[in-house]
C-alpha cells in the first residue's frame, strides 16, 4: 500500500522535471498528487495540467504549485463513499486519494483494480479440519487446498480487496502456520491481517471477540471455503438500505413436486389445487454483515456459533434481513464438492 501512495505522491517542493519523470513512470496511471512535507493534500497535477501550464507561459522554473489543480476529488478512509465513488466513475475519473481526518493521504484507489471501498472490517473463518476432504487435509488445512492456480481462501480475500476491504481478520486453529506464512501479514497484498488464535474451540462466531479493535462499525464475516461471485457491493447496499442490524447471504434451493398438491384444513376439506407446484428455500450461505453493536450479545470465552447469534437477534426482535445470492456459490466440504470447485473455476469469472 505505501508503495502505490508514494509513486502518486510529489513534493510541492518538487522541480517540473522531476513532475514529468514520475509521470511518464505512471504511463496510463499518469496522476500526481500534491502534498507537503507530511503529506497533506494540496492538489492534483497532470500531463493535461503541465500543458496548459506552459500555454498560459508558466517555465520549468516556475513552483509545481503554479501548475497544480487545487480542488482534486478525494473520499476520508473508514466512511460510506459508496455514492461519492460512483459520481467519480461517472465522470470518467480514474485514480482517486483517500484522506485520514487530518487531510493526510494514506491510500490511492485506482478505479480498474477497486471497483469501490466498502466501510467493512472483514473477517474470515479458518479455522476447521476438513475432516469430510480427508486425506486432502491431512497436512494441508482446507482453505489451503488449491482450486484453479491458488487456495480456497485467497480466492475470497483478492474479491473482498477488489471492493477496497483492507483490514481482515482470520480466525485460524488447524494447522494455523500454514495460513499465517503464506499470507503473512497481508502487505504483499496491501492489507492488513490479524490472525485469532483459539485456545479452545469457539464455535463458528466465538473467535471473533479475540479482535484487538475494529476500524469500521459494519464487519463482513465469512466462511473461508466457499467459491462464489457474490456481489459484495450490492450485498452491503442492501444491508444499508434495509437499516438492518445483521444480513445473512442465502441460497436458493427449488423443489418440484410431480404431482398436483392439495391443500386441506383440519377436517380434510380441500382449499385449493396447485399442478406440480415448485416450492423455494433458501439456506445459510455463510457469508454475512453485522453491526458491530451486535458483538456484545456473544458470550466471552464461550462455544457460539453465527446460529446462536441469529437466534438472538430474532428474539430481541432486531432487524435481520437474507440477500440471496444470483450468482454463483459453492461450499466445498466434501470431495466432490472440491471437484466441481476445480472445474468450475475454469469458467468463472472472480
Amino acid at each position: 500500500m505505501i508503495e502505490k501512495v508514494n509513486k502518486h505522491l510529489i513534493s510541492k517542493d518538487a522541480t517540473i522535471k522531476e513532475a514529468l519523470i514520475k509521470l511518464n513512470y505512471l504511463a496510463s496511471d499518469a496522476i500526481l498528487f500534491v502534498v507537503d512535507e507530511n503529506k497533506t493534500l494540496i492538489g492534483s497535477l497532470t500531463d493535461g495540467d503541465l500543458r496548459r501550464g506552459f500555454i498560459k507561459g508558466n517555465t520549468f522554473e516556475n513552483s509545481i504549485l503554479e501548475f497544480t489543480q487545487n480542488n482534486p476529488a478525494f473520499i476520508y478512509e473508514n466512511e460510506n463513499n459508496l455514492e461519492k465513488l460512483e459520481s467519480f466513475k461517472e465522470k470518467k475519473l480514474k485514480i482517486i486519494p483517500v484522506l485520514n481526518k487530518e487531510n493526510k493521504i494514506v491510500d490511492i484507489v485506482v478505479f480498474r483494480e477497486t471497483s469501490t471501498i466498502l466501510p467493512v472490517d472483514a473477517v474470515i473463518m479458518a479455522g476447521g479440519r476438513g475432516i469430510r476432504l480427508k486425506p486432502l487435509t491431512d497436512n494441508t488445512p482446507k482453505p489451503m487446498l488449491k482450486v484453479g492456480n491458488k487456495p480456497i481462501i485467497e480466492h475470497n480475500i483478492d474479491r473482498l480487496t477488489k471492493v477496497g476491504i483492507t483490514n481482515f481478520k482470520i480466525s485460524v486453529n488447524y494447522l494455523s502456520d500454514q495460513i499465517e506464512n503464506y499470507f503473512s501479514d497481508g502487505h504483499e497484498k496491501g492489507i492488513e491481517i490479524e490472525y485469532l488464535k483459539e485456545d479452545k474451540p469457539l464455535g463458528t462466531i466465538g473467535s471473533i471477540l479475540l479482535v484487538k479493535e475494529f476500524k469500521n462499525r459494519e464487519i463482513l464475516i465469512m466462511n473461508s471455503d466457499l467459491l462464489t461471485n457474490i456481489d459484495f457491493k450490492d450485498f452491503y447496499s442492501m444491508f444499508r438500505e434495509s437499516d438492518a442490524d445483521m444480513a445473512v447471504a442465502a441460497t436458493s434451493y427449488h423443489v418440484d413436486i410431480p404431482y398436483a398438491v392439495m391443500e386441506v384444513d383440519k377436517n380434510n376439506v380441500v382449499k385449493s389445487l396447485k399442478e406440480k407446484p415448485r416450492y423455494t428455500y433458501y439456506s445459510n450461505a455463510g457469508i454475512y454483515l453485522v453491526k458491530s453493536e451486535l458483538l456484545n450479545l456473544i458470550p466471552i470465552n464461550s462455544f457460539f456459533d453465527i446460529t446462536d447469534l441469529m437466534n438472538i437477534v430474532i428474539e430481541k426482535k432486531l432487524r435481520l434481513v437474507t440477500y440471496p445470492i444470483n450468482g454463483y456459490w459453492l461450499d466445498i466440504g466434501k470431495h466432490e464438492d472440491y471437484n466441481k470447485a476445480k472445474e468450475d473455476i475454469k469458467h468463472l469469472k472472480l
